[in-house]
């Protein structure tokens, strides 16, 4: 780990608990199709994974359907659901601790990178970041890999990957990184589990933020 300079983190589940504006984005989403959904805690599974396999893999939508459910999504969230949102606590400390040890921050979110901006500079965070990379409005840079080479590719760092470590909650971040050569942290205190975590074979996992202070600061 002493040699891993450039941290990627994903934002969902790793910086901040989202719950509340994606569940309810996904709730408002799904009423328009007549679905009416009112246990938010089933829709849990939408955080993390591109918003279009889930609404396919869930609720059977066509994938024409589920790039249109996107669009109705993000009329509630674009308006309240991305303030819905919490910082983890001890996130802040644990970054600013990182940037004065010398490391480099990257986001890669399939979060689109316009919420993602707007999330991260209204909480605060966006400040210990060199770059902050996330999904395209048009879903053609969705899935975690994709975003991971944009934000490599964007900040010089391709040539680097020894050097570059994935931090994030679900599998997607692990498979994501591995796609591009990277390891990955699989945290705990998102929305994976261990079990996850141990099947898509993650590199190091930390169950604790202060766990995971720890492992990037050794």
């Amino acid at each position: 780990m002493k040699n891993k300079d450039y941290l990627l983190f994903d934002l969902d589940g790793t910086l901040t608990d989202p719950k509340e504006g994606i569940t309810k984005a996904v709730q408002y989403a799904l009423k328009h199709y007549g679905i009416q959904v009112d246990d938010l805690d089933s829709l849990c599974p939408f955080i993390g994974p591109p918003l279009k396999d889930s609404f396919q893999k869930y609720y059977d939508f066509p994938e024409a359907q589920a790039k249109e459910a996107i669009q109705v999504y993000r009329e509630y969230f674009s308006d309240k659901g991305w303030s819905q949102n919490k910082v983890f606590p001890g996130i802040p400390k644990m970054l600013g601790e990182l940037k004065a040890a010398g490391k480099k921050l990257y986001l890669a979110t399939s979060k689109p990178e316009v919420f993602a901006k707007q999330i991260m500079e209204h909480f605060g965070l966006a400040s210990y970041f060199e770059f902050i990379g996330g999904a395209d409005l048009e879903e053609t840079r969705v899935r975690k890999g994709n975003v991971i080479r944009y934000v490599l590719d964007t900040c010089g760092l391709s040539d680097k990957k020894e050097k570059v470590l994935m931090i994030g909650d679900r599998e997607h971040d692990v498979l994501g990184a591995r796609e591009q050569g990277l390891e990955c942290v699989g945290v705990l205190f998102g929305y994976g589990d261990r079990k996850e975590m141990e099947e898509c074979q993650a590199a190091y996992i930390a169950a604790s933020i202060n766990e995971l202070r720890k492992m990037l600061l050794s």
